[in-house]
């Protein structure tokens, strides 16, 4: 880390924050369910309301201390952050009331989900430009990597220590390592930071849109539209795997089994879609995002073998992988870098709402009765819709140039 170029090192940085900010997401979050609701004396929807509930506050939150990383350097935003990641995590080993749970999950996707993964995609996004798409899906390991090793060490954690412990030492974990890690890598980055490339020196640049003009353009909500397929649809799956399971008639270990499929997809697309959008732009590829998510919900609406379960969750893996990288690059190549702090903190800000939704939508759909075909029907439906109108608007992608 001492001798590195100054672009590995902003890579680094971003590969573990995006690790870090597992500890607000859902997978995560989720291996404390039982023994929180146990001591809390909750039941599962009990525990479902309050955590869609206070990812939304989250998410509108995101929206305001979001775009603040347009205005201060990189090294003092990180630093911000990692406070307040620190205060989370601690603040979640006290929870012993429903009001402490609450404010302890809002906290804890606020800085984790949120802000962590916030900081390092929007960083990347700025930095980068030649190799936006490979920088991008390198540091997307990070979070795949903690999906695949933390799951198992906190179960392992369980049978040493109560999880308040495994809180707080994940605290002092943060307090300690990330600040390290920011004077290491970042500290000389500011604002107006690039990376280094032997490109000619082009005469024109591209406009960077302010917030306020992205939100009056009819572009924005269409390609929104198609961005927040896979956040709604992935975490209403993944909440009610069990539902699928018994409605498929799946033994129990079915999905679980699955999700290394799943797993192995992410990755592999991951690898490959960073040199795809730097070979041909993410506003190329971004109409063939949602097609293996497209497929993986036919799959699901059609077929009751458990192999299909494979199948429908390695689809979805690789549409996660795809629109990993392609959800935040898009953005930097249309609207510019200079104010992508505040638009991606707006799109973020979506993409958590949008995991609140899919979680409230299929538990509505379930409770009155719809089954997982219906559910499955509904999700193409609105991929094709999405889709649809992407296609209309795909030669109007481009970004604006100005001359320099």
């Amino acid at each position: 880390m001492f001798n590195l170029s100054l672009n590995k090192k902003v890579i680094i940085f971003g590969f573990i924050f995006t690790f870090f900010s597992s500890f607000g997401q859902s997978f995560f979050l989720g291996l404390f369910n039982a023994p929180i609701r146990n001591e809390l004396s909750i039941s599962h929807g009990q525990f479902g309301n309050i955590y869609a509930s206070a990812t939304i506050f989250s998410s509108l939150l995101l929206i305001w201390v979001g775009k603040k990383i347009d205005e201060y350097q990189i090294i003092y935003y990180s630093f911000f952050v990692i406070f307040l990641l620190f205060i989370s995590s601690l603040f979640f080993s006290f929870i012993d009331n429903i009001f402490f749970l609450a404010f302890g999950i809002f906290l804890m996707r606020f800085s984790g989900q949120g802000l962590m993964s916030h900081t390092s995609t929007t960083t990347i996004s700025r930095f980068f430009e030649k190799s936006r798409g490979k920088a991008l899906s390198t540091i997307w390991f990070g979070l795949s990597s903690a999906e695949f090793i933390l799951p198992v060490l906190v179960t392992y954690l369980f049978v040493i220590y109560s999880w308040r412990s495994v809180w707080q030492g994940i605290a002092v974990l943060i307090i300690i390592f990330l600040p390290f890690v920011v004077l290491k890598t970042i500290r000389t980055i500011k604002l107006d930071s690039r990376e280094k490339n032997l490109l000619p020196r082009k005469n024109f640049r591209i406009k960077s849109w302010k917030r306020r003009e992205v939100i009056k353009d009819y572009r924005f909500y269409i390609l929104s539209l198609n961005m927040l397929a896979m956040p709604w649809i992935a975490t209403g799956v993944f909440v009610y795997q069990s539902f699928i399971s018994d409605s498929k008639m799946w033994k129990i270990y079915t999905i679980p089994k699955a999700f290394m499929i799943y797993s192995i997809a992410s990755i592999i697309t991951l690898f490959f879609s960073g040199f795809l959008v730097d070979k041909f732009t993410s506003r190329k590829l971004i109409p063939i995002m949602n097609l293996p998510l497209l497929f993986a919900m036919f799959v699901l609406y059609y077929y009751q073998h458990e192999l299909s379960a494979f199948i429908f969750l390695g689809l979805v893996g690789v549409s996660n992988g795809l629109a990993n990288v392609l959800g935040s690059s898009t953005w930097a190549e249309i609207y510019g870098v200079k104010f992508i702090g505040s638009i991606k903190a707006l799109t973020t800000a979506f993409m958590v709402f949008s995991t609140a939704f899919g979680t409230a939508i299929f538990g509505l759909l379930i409770d009155k009765g719809f089954t997982i075909e219906n559910i499955s029907f509904i999700a193409v439906l609105y991929i094709l819709i999405s889709l649809f109108l992407l296609i209309i608007i795909r030669k109007k992608l481009e970004p604006v140039h100005i001359r320099k």
